[in-house]
């Protein structure tokens, strides 16, 4: 049985929803499911942080920083969702029956029909405005394209490289940029998962900044394929 999204919802709005239930069925659940008290504290406090910069960049006096912190917020509520759910959700004593408490799907029990994807992955790269990049996903040129609509998706792995390199502040904190150019994909640290074949980042921030990415197609049940090219693009 194929699950036809990622867990992650697509809106804004229904991820702060996420972020809402979880935390306020780790308030009360924490202790029981083996779930260190500081990691809720932390999702509430992302959870809060994406809730403002939401609705500041939703505000009439939104502009480009407020949208970028917007960006970052939602990055981070996001990164945390993924680690508590691969970190402690999986793991006893919750059970499957606690699933639909967080708004998860119980696991498919059923193999997927579609295997682990062999085929690399890369993206044509336009410019349509300043602080924006599009990417257009394509298998490798040369190759079968073996996979089929419904059944995989794109990863887009990216890093963003400021002139001369981050600063240790920088690369260690939310934003997470790049103190070197990436020799592979495992160095790019913010990903996302798309069925689309073209897709619209928004660096406004890092106008001047080198974007490093790397893809990887991905099956419907989280199995990627081998890395693509790794490939840069300046913001324009």
């Amino acid at each position: 049985m194929n699950q036809r999204s990622d867990w992650i919802p697509g809106r804004r709005e229904d991820v702060l929803n996420l972020g809402k239930v979880w935390m306020t069925v780790l308030a009360q659940k924490y202790t029981a499911w083996n779930i260190p008290q500081g990691e809720v504290t932390e999702l509430v406090t992302l959870t809060g942080t994406a809730d403002a910069a939401l609705a500041t960049a939703k505000g009439s006096d939104r502009n480009q920083k407020t949208t970028a912190a917007c960006r970052a917020a939602f990055e981070a509520l996001v990164q945390k969702l993924r680690f508590i759910k691969e970190r402690y959700v999986h793991a006893p004593p919750l059970l499957e029956a606690d699933y639909p408490a967080l708004l998860l799907k119980p696991r498919d029990s059923i193999p997927t029909p579609a295997p682990p994807p062999a085929e690399f992955a890369e993206a044509d790269v336009s410019f349509p405005g300043p602080g924006v990049l599009e990417l257009r996903c394509r298998p490798v040129a040369g190759q079968d394209p073996a996979d089929v609509r419904g059944d995989y998706g794109y990863r887009i792995y990216w890093g963003i490289y400021p002139p001369g390199g981050a600063g240790v502040e920088l690369a260690t904190g939310k934003r997470r940029l790049l103190m070197n150019p990436p020799a592979t994909g495992d160095d790019l640290p913010h990903s996302q998962w798309t069925r689309r074949r073209k897709e619209r980042l928004d660096f406004h921030e890092d106008r001047g900044s080198t974007v490093y990415f790397c893809i990887r197609c991905e099956n419907s049940k989280g199995q990627a394929g081998p890395w693509g090219p790794l490939f840069p693009a300046i913001v324009p």
